[in-house]
């Protein structure tokens, strides 16, 4: 992986977990000479995480849309900023320059770039590593309602393969490089060959 989507919210949250990993997948990222993708803010954890990867002489580009230019004042500081008209195209932009994607504690948006990529995924539009960093527990409700989309019927066992988790920086980037999209038996089991 060249290039790592990490979608995350632009409020700091309660915990100060939040930041110190957000900081600690940054410098990662530069120490691994990873590029960052994320949404372009220069608030919240989407900032730390981007601030520690520049400050490590990492590469960061930011892709924001022209109308949250202020409300989640732009960064301007990193590598490369791409403004998009909408947050389709932003989310597109997105997909396009990144090798893998690593979701992070966020909100509503964070939740809905997460859901859209599994789709994505699912339909095999993307085969790319999806991975969830659940810090202190905080998406242990979101994958125990995956595992009950699968008791009920709506999920296939197949799909919980789409994306792998851990509660820390290093376990989950070793799990994504290990995580192989191409592997015949990974398109097998997706019902994508």
């Amino acid at each position: 992986m060249k290039s790592i989507c990490v979608y995350c919210g632009s409020s700091l949250g309660k915990d100060v977990r939040y930041v110190e990993i957000a900081t600690e997948l940054g410098t990662a990222l530069a120490d691994r000479n990873i590029r960052l993708v994320y949404g372009g803010a220069r608030i919240g954890i989407m900032g730390a995480v981007a601030q520690a990867c520049m400050s490590n002489g990492g590469s960061v580009t930011g892709i924001i849309p022209e109308f949250l230019d202020q409300v989640e004042i732009t960064n301007t500081d990193v590598t490369e900023l791409i403004q998009t008209k909408n947050m389709h195209e932003r989310k597109t932009a997105m997909v396009e320059n990144s090798d893998g994607f690593i979701a992070l504690p966020g909100g509503f948006g964070t939740l809905e770039e997460l859901a859209e990529i599994l789709t994505w995924a699912q339909l095999g539009l993307v085969q790319k590593p999806i991975g969830i960093l659940n810090i202190n527990g905080f998406y242990d409700q979101l994958l125990g309602l995956f595992n009950h989309m699968l008791n009920e019927g709506f999920v296939k066992f197949s799909n919980l393969n789409l994306f792998v988790s851990d509660h820390t920086v290093s376990g989950l980037l070793k799990k994504m490089e290990d995580f192989d999209t191409g592997d015949a038996s990974f398109q097998q089991k997706l019902g994508l060959t």
